[in-house]
């Protein structure tokens, strides 16, 4: 007597092996003892999770070669975005479910799946305004850096010295606030920057409602509110490529709706 057939949904997401199976398959064609290698499996215990994928007609095999249907290539392709996201979300969830994400644009906030290696760091108490300072370090080599500020720390001028005597070239985006804060406490120095033709500030129009936001050559770290809008000392901090293009993409969100401010229609 032939199985009962399993909905699709079933099929998907009812056994870990079966999805590893698909997504394995995805690019590919793969032997059975290549699969058995990366599920870290038993033959005997995937054979028949093999056998639920070919009944619905997501995979084919031949001989001991396994690859996707042309139905199944269709449901994967729509599937790995779906599971990344929700593995990105699921890692991070006591982060991105206690801060404040509304604000990310649709466009930005839909590859939220680009952050899945990120890092959630959080210093201490004692620490929680200080700089990231293994990412002031990490940036001395890079030759480019853009931030987005709301708050400002006092080593902040001393830091941009060090960044325009290593040649580096600063973009800053900040509210009107913080401009204003920066040009009254920080007027010589804030001239001094401008003057250096290696940092540029640009005066955002619309409402920013992250922390802080540097950006490296190649990593990030992003500050966000709590949901209460208070102050949080948790930092998403990250490396790898599809991250870095999405906090770039968030930075430049910002940059399109800011001005450039020059030393003098800033000056007093």
């Amino acid at each position: 007597m032939p199985s009962m057939k399993k909905s699709l949904l079933d099929v998907l997401f009812m056994s870990e092996k079966r999805k590893q199976v698909l997504l394995l398959l995805q690019d590919s064609p793969k032997g059975m003892e290549e699969i058995l290698k990366s599920l870290d499996t038993s033959r005997q215990a995937l054979l028949p999770q093999i056998r639920i994928l070919e009944e619905h007609h997501l995979v084919d095999h031949h001989r001991d070669n396994y690859e996707l249907t042309v139905i199944g290539k269709l449901i994967v392709n729509e599937m790995k975005p779906f599971v990344d996201t929700l593995e990105t979300i699921d890692s991070h969830i006591s982060y991105l479910g206690t801060h404040d994400i509304d604000f990310i644009p649709s466009h930005i906030l839909k590859r939220i799946k680009d952050i899945k290696g990120c890092e959630v760091i959080e210093p201490s108490l004692v620490n929680i305004y200080e700089i990231n300072m293994d990412f002031v370090e990490m940036s001395k080599e890079s030759s480019s850096l853009f931030f987005i500020f709301t708050f400002m720390h006092p080593a902040f001028p001393t830091i941009m010295e060090q960044f325009i005597r290593n040649n580096i070239n600063v973009s800053m985006v900040v509210s009107k606030e913080m401009l204003k804060k920066i040009t009254e406490e920080w007027q010589d120095e804030f001239y001094r920057f401008v003057s250096s033709g290696k940092v540029k500030f640009y005066l955002c129009q619309k409402d920013i409602r992250l922390l802080s936001l540097s950006l490296s050559d190649d990593c990030f770290v992003l500050r966000l509110f709590s949901k209460d809008n208070e102050f949080s000392n948790r930092q998403l901090f990250c490396c790898n490529p599809e991250a870095y293009q999405w906090s770039k993409d968030l930075f430049e969100y910002y940059l399109k709706d800011s001005i450039l401010v020059t030393m003098l229609s800033s000056r007093p």
